[in-house]
């Protein structure tokens, strides 16, 4: 038996400083720049979940205040602690606290900023402008435009950018040869598709994956809980030709096998829809994404998942015959 808890990987590989992340290089080189300045502006990280926004603000205090960086900086998740009060209670008394010997400043790293209602952004606003002899703020958020102006105008902005396929494949194949994983090289690839360049959600994956045995294609979607594309894209096919019934018994198997909602099977038809190996004309593509819109929105708003999805598929049917008498 284990004689310890063992870490979620993702905390296990996280970069622990700047030097480490082998990603975002515009953004190290000029955060590098600050440690050597022992300097900074007030800071806003934006950009896609799981590509570095944290990771990079924690790197830099790290690289700032040493080892024992957590005694200089502060983090709150603002979509958490979203109140007014919380704001100015945590931050004034961390503000007022003491500063590093060698750095004249302490760091406040608000995460998850853009759920901040408009009230603690506005006390927050007052809050940089009293502390800013002593403290920097930095500001990591997914959709940067939901910041105030003020508030924007008083940051620095670096913009992160969804990770590489190259990047994160290597990074999984690292910390799979670490971890002594057995593994495919599709099956990662397959990791970062899924993942869509969030770096946390694929060494997540990786790791649930890992838990079942050699890391395989299959056992990436079994964990988590999509079907294999071919499987929606056979579906897909069946309906075209005008097999109905085919289709449909596709699909039963596909949200029973996979225990997908409606929801789930809209998205990824989506997904494939556009995918290269589905052949279709330009403009019956265009009408299929259109009418699957219409299906997304029925099945969010409370209809049901089999009448709406079969409601599809027979249409898919219909224009598939309709396509194939023309031709």
């Amino acid at each position: 038996m284990s004689s310890a808890i063992e870490l979620l990987w993702t905390e296990k590989y996280r970069p622990r400083g700047l030097k480490d992340i082998v990603n975002q290089r515009e953004i190290v080189e000029r955060l590098m720049k600050f440690v050597h300045e022992k300097n900074m502006p007030h800071l806003l990280f934006a950009g896609p979940p799981g590509t570095g926004k944290t990771t990079a603000a924690h790197a830099l205090a790290h690289d700032l205040y040493g080892e024992e960086y957590h005694q200089y900086m502060l983090e709150l998740n603002a979509s958490d602690e979203r109140g007014i009060d919380t704001i100015r209670e945590k931050v004034k008394e961390f503000a007022r606290s003491r500063t590093s010997p060698d750095i004249a400043f302490k760091i406040i790293l608000l995460d998850e900023a853009d759920n901040m209602t408009a009230d603690a952004q506005q006390a927050l606003r007052r809050l940089m402008e009293l502390y800013s002899a002593n403290t920097r703020f930095i500001l990591a958020a997914n959709y940067p435009s939901k910041i105030i102006d003020p508030i924007q105008s008083r940051c620095a902005f670096f913009r992160f950018t969804p990770l590489s396929k190259e990047d994160v494949v290597a990074r999984l194949k690292y910390i799979a040869d670490n971890e002594k994983v057995e593994y495919d090289e599709d099956a990662l690839e397959t990791i970062y598709e899924i993942s869509e360049g969030d770096m946390r959600k694929a060494i997540n994956m990786l790791q649930t994956a890992a838990s079942l045995g050699r890391v395989t294609t299959d056992s990436v979607y079994k964990v988590v809980g999509l079907a294999r594309p071919k499987d929606i894209k056979e579906m897909l096919e069946q309906a075209l030709k005008g097999d109905f019934s085919g289709a449909r018994e596709l699909l039963r198997k596909v949200m029973i096998e996979y225990g997908l909602s409606g929801e789930d099977v809209v998205k990824q038809i989506h997904r494939e829809l556009f995918s290269a190996d589905l052949k279709l004309p330009e403009d019956l593509r265009v009408m299929i994404a259109d009418y699957l819109g219409e299906i997304h929105y029925r099945i969010v708003e409370g209809s049901d998942d089999d009448i709406q999805l079969s409601a599809f598929l027979a249409w898919l049917a219909v224009m598939g015959r309709r396509v194939g008498a023309q031709s």
